[in-house]
Parts: structure tokens; C-alpha cells; sequence
């Protein structure tokens, strides 16, 4: 252990001992109503304007599950290559694979459009706390209470110009909500996406670690009326980047954190959420494996869907080795126990809030009896199947008043969920048969032939005969047949015989039944009680520390920085010398293998160019493709990953000092690969205005 991991851990046990609040110097995920404006002051001496967090707000880019940012006038957008993966695979076909060769449109016109694609940014908000708050008290019961807040939260969603898309976000548990207005972009194109070996270089084997040597890049624009869109707000791009020790800001949509649960919520998390969330993804990735064997294409098919779930468990991994750390448990416990003794030393609080940690313990209690249940009750291992069901609860759920619908299914929600139902992106009938067999035969061995959701899903047929008839004779391959479906009403879905359809309405009541179960006895009692919990927390703390992470605009700071491990310096930064080196030190063998285009150029870029960096930013999965920013809001780089020290992150911030860091692709590098690799000189041009 180096001396800097000897002090945090003394640290860390001081703070222990005498229950203070553990506050960090670049913890937490930020919101644009909270920016930690006093922290950039008072430690990096930064106090941006106002427009200046305008433009970055409204620059910064929300892609399905992930982040980009604008970076031209004329709607070019920058974000990672395995943020646009998706995007790129449903312009590939077996005689076109973009995502093995790449691709670079030199003129607008050859840009690519993307089938349902679609982008967003974060145009407006306003706190609608007190509204949702009101209408929740005046319920009798947590049930209650949650049929008003859901029927209030889906009034304000409504109320929304039909420019927009409203959405009504819930932060600190239920301690606060805000309405977000977002302006959608429907009309995506791709610019330029190197070849995926470029992107994902070293595979699994680097995946999460550091030095890396990736140029994880790829630049798509949007459209409206067919022509590129202006977007003033776009951030200027550095030809040079980031050096070592600058101060640097992130924007973006993290995905999901835990720090403000219960330790009876972790516990769960611990001993029974992670690990069957495990052998949910191994299931799904083995059937995707074993499919790729069969030949060249089927691999075409399923790499983008092998890639993301080994991504996924390796970072579950990681997540699931830090709730196993008694040291980073006990930290958890401490600051829970720090936040009742204050209030047990305040009566009148006390009796206010203390039975919120009880309910919610009671309530976690019985889940992991249903546990199975709840995870292998799905036919989301399909997405035809997934089609299928999203119909059938569709027309059960538009025959209802508005407010009391699913909220996937509201008013204000509906157009995006038609546009992805009808998207016209391609589906592999063989891939999808071989994924949902798997799954079934699974789903069976887990919950056994005599569970209400097996029984209907499969009577007492094997699950390859009750899959294959249904992949091999459904229509919903074909859009059209979708849009049908859809406008036919109710009457069209009891009529259907289509069986991909007739499986999904078999096993609509079980996994409807599922899920009012789940939110009577868990979400429910979670809301309610986290509303108390975080409430509690203002009281005694005051609101100076952000809300977890939930996909939605995030600020976050940090320093480039290096960090040392055990007793090796690792650099801030990564250069083309390092990629070079590392390709010919495995012979060109995969997965350190290099595109024809990098060893025929090699002598044409300057190898001392960096590549990838690191900094101390609060990241987590959903802020790939984001931007890191400098003092002056110049892109010196875009987020992609994060270092194995980082990865339990999701329960609590690590310390700079555990060489805990975030990882982004170089602003320099892209410009010297887009000039010397890829020939992109218009491209290059747009960026830097050069």
C-alpha cells in the first residue's frame, strides 16, 4: 500500500470513529439547478458565468443510455463509438459491416441516416416539488399516496408545449422533483465512426483498465426539415487538449448510482440483487455466444450484444467486490448511523422520520422470495418478443385515463414509444430464436414447469417448439404489421394469432401481476419512505451533497491527473507510441490487432500525439460521450471509461488518492487520427475551423 492509500485509509477510520460526514474534494454528481459553484471557487479559483452553464447545458447531449455533446453550428455532434454502436449497426448489413471498416462521409450528402434515431438535450426545468408533495399527502396509505403523486406527476407531464417531451424526475429518492423539458431530434445522421478494433482496442483484456489505447470517437449530426440543425450552443473543440493538473468539468446523463440507499437496501444488493442480476446477463451472454459460433455472420450479429454484457458484468464485478469490502460497508453503516443519531438527538424529528428506515427494511425483507421471479418473468431477451409485449400492454394501458397508466405509456411519452416500436432497424430472426430458447430453458430451470409465468409461456411444450413457431411466423418482423397491430385496438391484439403475439398475451397477466406485487410492497414503500429519509438528511445536513445518478444531466469536476499503484507511476496520459508499441508487442493478434489503415499510416502520425487521459471527475456508466470541458468550455476530450479502482463507485465516491479515475479519449488524438489516419481533412475543418 503507497503512503497516499496508507493516509485515506486513517483517514476513513477517523472519521469512522468520531461520525463525521465524509465529504470529498471532487465528489458527486451534480444538477444545473446545484452546481457546486462554492467548491470551484474555493478550491480551483473557477466561477463560470451563467452562460457559460447555459451553453454547456444545452450543448451537452443525451443519447439512449448515454451522452455526447454539440460541437458545431450546424448540429455535428461528438460521442463515443460504443455510444453509437447502435446507430452504426443498423446501417451495417453482411456486404456493408461499419463497424468493422468504418466510415467517413466527406460531403453532407453521404451522410448516413439512422433508422429511429434519436438524441435529445435538456432545454428547460422548473421544481415542481411542493405540487407533487401536496398531492401525495393527501393520500391515506403509501398506495394512496402514490395514485395521487402518480396522477399529479402525469397532469404536469401533459401540461408540456408539443415542441417538447416533459418528464418529471425524481431526485433524492422523492426528496425533490423537477420537470425537465427536452427538445428531441429525430432526424440523426452518422459522420464518421472508425472501425471498431480502433475503438475497443485490447477488447475485454483492457475493458476498465488504464493505460488504454482507444479511440472510442464517433461523429453523427442532426437534421430538422432535412437540413442540418442550428445549434448555437455548441462547445469549440481543442486541437491541443487537456495537459497535466487542468481543471476539467464533465456534463452528461450518468446512469445510476446507490449512495443515498439504506444499508438494509445495500444488504439486498449485496446478497441477493447483484448476483441474480448476474446470472440474468451470463444467461443472455452465453445464448449470444454460443449463437456467434455458428458462422461469420451470426458473429456480425452478435458482437454488439456480446460487447455490451460483458461490459455490463465486468463492471457488476467490480460493483459487487466493493459491497463485499467490510471497510466500504462499515462506511456505509457509519454514515447511516451518523444521520439518526442526529436526529434521535432532535425529538421532534425523530418521531418524524426514524420509522422511515424500519418500512423500508420490512419492506426488503420479503422480496427475496420473489426475487426469481421478478428477474426471470420477462421476455426481454428478445426484441421481437419485446415488440410483442409492449402492443399487448399498450392496448391495455391507452384504454385508461391517462393518469392511471403505466408511465411508459402516458400521453406525454407515447411519440417516442412509437417511433421505437416502429423503427425499421433490422432484426435476425435466427439470432432471436436462439437468444429467447436459451432463455426460456433457463427461465424454467430458475423458477421450475409449474411457475404461473412458465406454465403460461409454455404450457407443457418444450421452449425450442413454443419459440421457434413463434420467431418463424410472426409478422412483427415487418413494420407495417406493428403499426397495424397498434391502430387495430384491443380487438386486433384478442384477435391475432400471429404466436408471437398469442405468447406475449399468455404471459401479460403474470408479469402485470409482478409488477403491481413490486410496486405495492417495494416501490411504493421506497417512495414514500426515501421522501422521509431525504428530508431528514436536509434537516440535519442542509442540501450539500447532489442526488444519486438516474440517466438525466449531471455536472461533475475533477483534475487531469495520474495516479501511482502499488510502486508504479501510471501517466496522466497515453500516446500513438503506446498503441504502436502494444500492437507489435502482441504480434498483431487480436484483440491487440490494428486496422490496415493504422500500420499503413503509422509513419504519417506524430507518435508523441496523446491518445486517451485520466481524471479525478465523479463518473459512472451513462456519462460515456461525454464532454470534459476546460475553464474556457473547449472539449479537450470525451468520457469512455473508468479504471478497475473506480468501479464500485456506484455506492460511494472514491478517493483520487485510491487511484480512483475516469478515462477519455484526447481531443488531439481524434484531430491527429481524423488528419493522418482517416483522411478527414472537411471534418477536422468543422472543429477547429482550420
Amino acid at each position: 500500500m503507497t503512503i497516499a492509500k496508507r493516509i485515506s485509509a486513517l483517514s476513513l477510520s477517523f472519521c469512522f470513529l468520531l461520525n463525521i460526514p465524509l465529504v470529498f474534494a471532487d465528489d458527486g454528481m451534480w444538477t444545473f439547478d446545484n452546481p457546486p459553484l462554492k467548491q470551484w471557487k474555493e478550491r480551483y479559483n473557477f466561477e463560470p458565468s451563467k452562460e457559460w452553464m447555459d451553453r454547456l447545458r444545452l450543448a451537452s447531449v443525451k443519447f439512449p443510455g448515454a451522452s455526447g455533446v454539440f460541437v458545431s453550428p450546424n448540429g455535428l455532434i461528438a460521442t463515443n463509438h460504443h455510444v453509437a454502436s447502435g446507430f452504426i449497426e443498423r446501417l451495417s448489413t453482411k456486404e456493408r459491416d461499419l463497424l468493422k471498416n468504418g466510415f467517413y462521409a466527406k460531403t453532407q450528402a453521404e451522410e448516413l441516416k439512422v433508422p429511429d434515431g434519436n438524441v435529445s438535450i435538456l432545454e428547460s426545468y422548473d421544481n415542481v416539488t411542493e405540487r407533487v408533495h401536496n398531492a401525495a399527502k393527501s393520500g391515506t396509505s403509501d398506495a394512496d399516496s402514490a395514485t395521487n403523486r402518480t396522477a399529479e406527476i402525469a397532469a404536469i407531464e401533459k401540461d408540456c408545449p408539443s415542441a417538447l417531451r416533459c418528464e418529471v424526475v425524481s431526485l433524492y429518492s422523492g426528496g425533490e422533483y423537477w420537470l425537465y423539458r427536452f427538445k428531441r431530434y429525430t432526424d440523426v445522421r452518422l459522420v464518421m465512426a472508425p472501425e471498431e478494433q480502433a475503438a475497443f482496442f485490447g477488447g475485454d483484456f483492457d475493458n476498465f483498465v488504464y493505460p488504454r489505447h482507444d479511440l472510442d470517437f464517433t461523429f453523427v449530426r442532426v437534421y430538422e426539415n432535412d437540413r442540418p440543425a442550428s445549434t448555437p450552443n455548441f462547445l469549440k473543440w481543442s486541437a491541443t487538449g487537456a495537459p497535466d493538473g487542468e481543471f476539467v468539468v464533465v456534463s452528461g446523463y450518468p446512469g445510476s448510482t446507490a449512495r443515498l440507499l439504506t444499508v438494509s437496501q445495500l444488504t439486498y444488493q449485496r446478497d441477493v440483487g447483484n448476483p441474480l442480476q448476474e446470472k440474468v446477463w451470463k444467461t443472455r451472454r452465453k445464448a449470444l455466444e454460443d449463437y456467434s459460433k455458428r458462422n461469420a455472420e451470426a458473429m456480425r450479429q452478435a458482437n454488439p450484444g456480446m460487447r455490451s454484457l460483458a461490459n455490463s458484468l465486468k463492471r457488476l464485478e467490480g460493483q459487487q467486490n466493493g459491497l463485499l469490502n467490510p471497510r466500504n460497508f462499515a462506511r456505509k453503516e457509519a454514515e447511516e448511523k451518523d444521520l439518526r443519531d442526529k436526529l434521535a438527538a432532535k425529538p421532534d424529528l425523530d418521531k418524524l422520520y426514524a420509522p422511515a428506515w424500519e418500512a423500508i427494511a420490512k419492506a426488503y425483507a420479503d422480496v427475496p422470495a420473489r426475487a426469481n421471479q421478478l428477474a426471470f418473468s420477462s421476455l426481454g431477451s428478445s426484441r421481437l418478443a419485446t415488440i410483442a409485449q409492449q402492443i399487448v400492454t399498450y392496448q391495455i394501458e391507452a384504454a385508461k385515463p391517462n393518469a392511471q397508466r403505466y408511465p411508459e405509456f402516458r400521453d406525454a411519452r407515447l411519440e417516442a414509444f412509437k417511433t421505437s416500436l416502429l423503427s425499421p432497424a433490422p432484426i435476425y430472426p435466427e439470432m432471436e430464436e436462439a437468444a429467447l430458447t436459451a432463455w426460456m430453458i433457463e427461465a424454467r430451470n430458475v423458477l421450475g414447469a409449474d411457475d404461473p409465468f412458465i406454465k403460461a409461456a409454455l404450457g407443457d411444450a418444450e421452449p425450442a417448439e413454443v419459440v421457434g413457431r413463434a420467431v418463424r411466423e410472426t409478422k412483427l418482423i415487418d413494420p407495417a404489421a406493428r403499426k397495424a397491430m397498434l391502430e387495430g385496438g384491443v380487438a386486433a391484439v384478442n384477435a391475432s394469432t400471429d404466436p408471437m403475439v398469442t405468447l406475449a398475451r399468455r404471459v401479460e397477466p403474470v408479469i402485470r401481476a409482478l409488477r403491481e406485487w413490486n410496486e405495492k410492497n417495494v416501490t411504493n414503500v421506497e417512495t414514500a419512505n426515501g421522501t422521509k429519509i431525504a428530508q431528514a438528511r436536509f434537516a440535519v445536513y442542509g442540501k450539500n451533497m447532489p442526488p444519486d445518478a438516474n440517466s438525466h444531466l449531471r455536472i461533475c469536476y475533477g483534475v487531469v491527473k495520474g495516479y501511482d499503484e502499488d510502486t508504479t507511476l501510471v501517466p496522466y496520459k497515453t500516446t500513438y507510441f503506446g498503441l504502436y508499441d502494444r500492437n507489435l508487442s502482441f504480434n498483431d493478434k487480436s484483440p491487440f490487432d490494428l486496422p490496415q489503415r493504422f500500420k499503413d499510416r503509422r509513419d504519417k502520425v506524430d507518435l508523441s500525439t496523446p491518445l486517451n487521459f485520466v481524471y479525478t471527475a465523479d463518473t459512472i456508466g451513462g456519462n460515456s460521450g461525454s464532454p470534459v470541458v476546460n475553464r474556457k468550455g473547449e472539449v479537450v476530450g470525451l468520457n469512455f471509461d473508468s479504471n478497475n479502482q473506480k468501479l464500485s463507485n456506484r455506492y460511494w465516491y472514491i478517493e483520487e488518492a485510491e487511484g480512483s479515475r475516469a478515462v477519455g479519449v484526447h481531443s488531439a488524438g481524434i484531430i491527429e487520427a481524423l488528419r493522418k489516419i482517416y483522411d478527414a481533412p472537411e471534418l477536422v475543418s468543422e472543429l477547429i475551423g482550420k
